[in-house]
């Protein structure tokens, strides 16, 4: 007789009505492997209370990018990380790291991939104060676009990822950054760089192709930086990365590494 497989379900007590739908929907596959447990969250603290009775069970994060980073961050900091068998069922606005799994966005989908496949270890992005990073990370107008999408997504939803960038686009003039891949120089900080995108995912802002080469898993960081501040420039470099192809933009420059240096 095969051994039931037992799992605690994370999800928001923010979720509203259809995500209690597909959170349930998620429950009920699970529920075919063994014992669920699903648990309401809303604190980091309510998290820990999770983990700590977390006892071998397979945890799932029902959630985003953002639920995923934040229950990533607990495991590490407790030393954790590589002891839990972590899986995702995708209930953010973007998902991206999802796509660049290439996981299927139903989340009753999902939760059979839990169930059938065998644990996969990736890549983590750490800086140099202890922060991590599951997806991507930005410096400059990619930092600033998140900041806006974050305040729009209640009303928005997926379009806020658009609007926020042409929001921050408009406004940016660039900043002065010196960036640096294993030691090899990307920005020298003379000029004014747009953006800095640093992640081992292929896309951000529900799959806009940032990153088109990043593999979650093959031990390195993709790098791309973006000096096109002027305001043809800006307009140019934001047609090319919506349509996959600003790497060719004489503007960008991009490396893969271990370390990077801003």
């Amino acid at each position: 007789m095969q051994a039931q497989t037992r799992h605690v379900l994370v999800a928001s007590v923010k979720a509203g009505s259809t995500d209690a739908e597909a959170v349930e929907a998620a429950r009920a596959v699970l529920a075919d492997a063994g014992p669920v447990e699903l648990v309401e969250t809303a604190t980091p603290e309510e998290l820990d209370t999770v983990l700590d009775s977390l006892d071998g069970r397979t945890l799932v994060v029902a959630g985003g990018d953002g639920s995923l980073h934040l229950m990533v961050t607990r495991l590490r900091a407790r030393g954790e990380l590589g002891d839990v068998r972590l899986g995702l069922v995708p209930l953010g606005t973007g998902n991206d790291l999802v796509r660049a799994l290439d996981l299927p966005l139903d989340p009753a989908a999902a939760a059979g991939v839990v169930l059938s496949c065998a644990p996969r270890a990736l890549d983590l992005i750490v800086d140099d104060v202890g922060g991590v990073v599951v997806n991507a990370v930005h410096v400059g107008v990619g930092a600033d676009a998140a900041a806006h999408a974050g305040r729009l997504k209640p009303r928005l939803g997926p379009l806020a990822y658009p609007v926020g960038a042409v929001a921050a686009g408009l406004r940016s003039t660039g900043w002065k950054l010196r960036v640096e891949v294993d030691g090899r120089v990307l920005a020298d900080g003379g000029g004014r760089s747009l953006m800095v995108g640093i992640g081992n995912g292929r896309g951000i802002g529900g799959g806009t192709p940032l990153l088109p080469h990043a593999e979650p898993d093959d031990g390195l960081l993709d790098v791309v930086v973006s000096s096109a501040s002027g305001p043809v420039a800006r307009v140019r470099f934001g047609a090319a990365l919506t349509a996959g192809r600003h790497l060719q933009d004489k503007a960008v420059r991009y490396a893969r590494g271990t370390t990077v240096e801003v």
